[in-house]
Order: structure tokens, then sequence, then C-alpha cells
């Protein structure tokens, strides 16, 4: 009788897998006094357990479409108390994003992402066409290939904060085309070759695009920007690469109505990891103008409960006129994340900032917590 009420769960438990009614089949077996009614009470709550366990375990959700997809997203919520009574300390919603992607074939795929903080906009918008590992096609709105910080995923960044230079010089906040998320519109091939232990060994990435940044069309001129990246890995765990940015933007104090400056970008990068061990580090140079501008960062890394509590430190420096003296600021940031499980996390940092010439009061602490779907 055992055996019979066991085969019976799993064969209940398979059609509600595949939302087939299960009432039915209890009812009937109720109406034929196969089981009594407290014994399908009893199989209807383990089913119902199992099918909660089993939802909790999965990784990933698909929407009901007309084609699979994968609906995910996050939001980051910070507070930062600030050493400068000027600042007020304040909580605030840093990023709240909703991310579509699928695949319509085997070779081409598609991406949406939105962020709904303050003015909502597009962040991501383009389709890929694989035909091969060593050869993709990207078209649309995605981050430019430089740099490995601004290609790290807000939500996957180990720092609250990215570093001053890629803030600076990557199409980010202080860009001189203002605030891009680290994006622009354009095309971009890429793929990788070779492979030890069915790991790629050689990355690249080489596009065009715009120049101007996200949701708008080419405001500054008529030649295209072009970006490219290699990344080569020759033993699991460590990695060193290169990238270069050359383009033109509107001058920010022409002489001449619509005229151009140069803005170049050239940087390299090494990252190492090892089991709960991680170090990085990346120089960023740039020219807007006449303006030369560099800086670079070290960061490091050790899990000292594996998977769930993180502590790093990080030294930061960035140069935002190198022909000029007295103007480098340095940051250092230490802190520790806990990661509740893969979806939810909770960051704290303070950064200690020191500029040439005379002190000022910045110093910061930041607390983030993020939870995504």
């Amino acid at each position: 009788m055992k055996l019979v009420f066991s085969l019976l769960f799993l064969v209940l438990f398979a059609a509600e897998s595949f939302s087939q009614s299960t009432n039915d089949i209890l009812n009937l077996l109720i109406a034929n006094k196969t089981i009594s009614q407290t014994q399908a009470d009893s199989i209807r709550a383990d089913a119902a357990l199992l099918q909660q366990q089993t939802d909790a375990s999965r990784k990933s959700f698909f929407v009901t479409a007309a084609r699979q997809m994968q609906l995910t997203g996050y939001s980051q919520i910070r507070y930062q108390a600030f050493q400068d009574r000027g600042k007020h300390n304040s909580f605030d919603i840093r990023r709240a994003r909703v991310d579509l992607k699928g695949s319509i074939t085997p070779f081409f795929s598609y991406r949406l992402q939105a962020d709904l903080v303050d003015k909502p906009k597009m962040i991501d918008a383009y389709g890929e066409i694989k035909l091969a590992d060593y050869f993709s096609i990207t078209a649309g709105q995605f981050k430019i290939p430089f740099s490995m910080e601004n290609l790290t995923s807000s939500n996957k960044l180990e720092m609250i904060d990215r570093s001053q230079v890629v803030e600076a010089l990557v199409a980010r906040s202080k860009d001189v085309i203002g605030n891009q998320n680290g994006r622009d519109i354009g095309i971009q091939a890429g793929g990788t070759f070779l492979k030890v232990n069915n790991a790629p060994v050689i990355e690249y990435r080489i596009g065009v695009f715009n120049g101007s940044g996200i949701n708008v069309a080419d405001t500054a001129n008529n030649e295209k920007d072009i970006s490219g990246r290699l990344v080569i890995t020759p033993i699991k765990g460590l990695s060193f690469g290169g990238d270069f940015y050359k383009g033109l933007d509107k001058a920010i104090k022409p002489d001449v109505a619509g005229q151009s400056q140069t803005r170049n970008r050239f940087g390299g990068e090494v990252s190492y990891v090892v089991a709960g061990f991680s170090l990085k580090a990346e120089y960023i140079s740039g020219k807007d103008g006449k303006t030369n501008r560099a800086g670079w960062y070290a960061q490091a890394g050790y899990f000292v409960i594996p998977q769930k509590l993180q502590i790093l430190g990080k030294y930061d420096v960035y140069d935002p006129n190198t022909s000029t003296g007295n103007n480098i600021s340095t940051n250092y940031v230490f802190g520790a994340n806990y990661n509740f499980n893969n979806w939810s996390r909770l960051q704290a940092f303070y950064t200690i900032r020191q500029e040439q010439g005379p002190a000022i009061a910045n110093n910061y602490m930041a607390v983030q917590y993020q939870i995504g779907f």
C-alpha cells in the first residue's frame, strides 16, 4: 500500500509540474474508495510543499509570451553619510532596473533593459547574431567594449562605486559627453578563440559608435568613433588585456560653431581570481581636446566566509589634467559585502578621499542593499 501511495504521489506531482489538474484525479480516487479524503488532503499538502521547494531552488523563470523570454531586474537602495557638513546624510534609490532577454533562434538573441529611477530611460536595446564562438555581431545600444570595470554589470560590482578614472573616461558621470552609463549606439563584432579546459583563451571585441551616448543620434559630427578590446586568459583565473577608443566630440569651448575635439582613450588591465581571493587592477589614459587625463586603481578582495562574506580594499588614483600639478585625487576604499543568497546582497564601504593641495573634509560612508528577481 505504501508503494501505491508513493507512485500516486509522483504521478500527481508530475501532473502538477505540467500544469495538469490534480484535484479531478484525487476526487475520482476518493469516489472509487481507492483512497480516503484524509489521504487525499495529505497528498495535496505534500505535493504543494515539494513544489514550493522546487520553485525556490530554480535560478530562472520564463515569462509566458509568444516566444520564450527571461525577465529579470534589481533595485539598489543606498544610504550615504558625509564628513562634509554641507552635504546631507540621505537614503536614495540608486538603481531600479528591468531587464528583458530572449532568443528567437539559436543564432539570434535580443535584450532590452530600462532604468526606472528619476527619469526612466532605456539602457540597453540591441540584437545579437552569433554565427560561431569566434564571430558574433551586436547592433543597437549597449556598453562600449572598453574597461573591465565598465563592462561589469552594476549588480555584479564588488564595490558600491566604480573607480574615479572609469567614471571620468568611459562615458559615465564625469566624462565630457555626460553620463551615458558606459554605453553608446553602434555595431560591434566579437568572439572568442582557442579553448583550454572548455574556457576561452582569447576574447576580442571591436565596434563603431556614434560617440554621443545613449538614446540620441550623433550630435557631434559626421565621423564615427571606434573602440576595441582584447583579453587573454592564459591560465584559469588569470587574465590581462587592453582596449582603445578613438573618437571626436563637440568642443567644450569651440572657436567655430560645430567644431569637434579629440576624445581618445587607452587602457590596460589585469585580473587574478583564485579560490576566495581576487586581485584586479586597471590603468586608463585619455585625451579630450588638448587635455590629457589618466588614472588607475588596484583592488583586492577575499571571502572570509565562502560565497557569503567578502572583505575588500581599493587604491584609486585619478589625474584630471596631467599637464598641471597639484590636482591628483586619491581614494582609499575599504569595506565588505554580505550575500544573503544569489538575489540579495548588503554592501558597506568607507572612502577616504585625499586631494593634492588644501585638505578637504569629504570622506564618506555608503551602505547599499540590493535585491533582485
